[in-house]
């Protein structure tokens, strides 16, 4: 794959990069009170958008049939936003002895709290031939109504729902860190951030083995493409909803680009990690249902 091919590919990850170097060379544009007006355009009128277009995107006429895995959903939920937040809360508890920076810690927890996204787990989960059954949050249930009126029209257009999210996502970063390079106060050591990285990989690794562990246990009832969904969209976090999220919650506060920076981190690390084990996934899982298909199959009588 080219060099541009792959910029092209990635480009999300290329801009989170560009707009906080930007907001590193002139923080006072995107500032509380800046020419940009983040208090108004950001607080309002972005994540409104945010959240507006993901419901848009979603098929809800396909939700009824991905409904009907039960037990697969129920899975997926628990493990991201019970097990999950726990363990990591568990850790944490262990790491807050360390000098890592506190408000990395505690970003390190909003990520275990934020939901499953609806976007790289299933397009990971797709890439292998896995159960790609939608997992929704809660929140988006309320704009399904408005997609169920104009549901012809975007089928006939096709709007850029990803692309669209991607960039408004990407001001609402490049805003987030306005403020902090603004701030004087604020000091990032990078001891703290490559043990987070290294923690944020762990973490993933850990999980997804996890969930491999528990999905494939013979009284599990799991198929081998619901396994690779559980992967998957139970170790997925969502940047989309997640970033937003951070900006109502902690509205105010002058570390917030601080608690956000391992969601940042996380999102490219999931993708990373994820591309890298299609390949391996995949031939797991072919091999897995050629190997139950062979034990299904009726033993044919010897005739003497």
């Amino acid at each position: 794959m080219g060099l541009l091919e792959r910029l092209r590919k990635d480009w999300f990850i290329v801009g989170i990069v560009l707009v906080i170097a930007v907001a590193r060379l002139e923080p006072a544009v995107g500032v509380k009170g800046g020419p940009l007006k983040p208090e108004i355009t950001i607080t309002y009128i972005a994540v409104s958008a945010i959240f507006f277009n993901s419901g848009l995107s979603l098929k809800t006429e396909e939700l009824t049939s991905a409904l009907m895995h039960v037990k697969l959903h129920l899975f997926v939920q628990i493990f991201t936003l019970a097990f999950f937040p726990t363990a990591i809360w568990l850790f944490l508890q262990l790491l807050s002895i360390t000098p890592i920076n506190e408000w990395l810690l505690k970003g390190l927890q909003t990520v275990g709290c934020m939901p499953p996204p609806v976007s790289s787990a299933v397009i990971l989960t797709k890439a292998v031939g896995g159960n790609e059954g939608i997992v929704v949050t809660p929140l988006l249930l309320l704009l399904f109504i408005v997609r169920r009126y104009i549901r012809d029209w975007l089928e006939r257009k096709k709007p850029p729902f990803g692309a669209i999210s991607s960039c408004v996502l990407l001001m609402i970063i490049y805003t987030t860190f306005c403020d902090t390079f603004a701030n004087p106060n604020i000091d990032l050591d990078k001891f703290s951030l490559i043990v987070i990285v290294f923690i944020i990989f762990s973490v993933q690794m850990s999980f997804m083995f996890l969930t491999f562990l528990f999905s494939t246990r013979n009284d599990s009832g799991f198929t081998p493409a619901d396994t690779v969904a559980i992967i998957f969209c139970s170790t997925h976090k969502s940047l989309t909803l997640g970033i937003p999220m951070l900006k109502i919650v902690f509205a105010g506060y002058e570390h917030l680009s601080l608690i956000s920076v391992p969601l940042l981190i996380y999102h490219p690390a999931q993708i990373l990690l994820g591309s890298l084990l299609v390949p391996t996934i995949k031939s797991w899982m072919v091999s897995r249902q050629k190997a139950l298909k062979l034990t299904r199959q009726p033993k044919v009588p010897v005739k003497v």
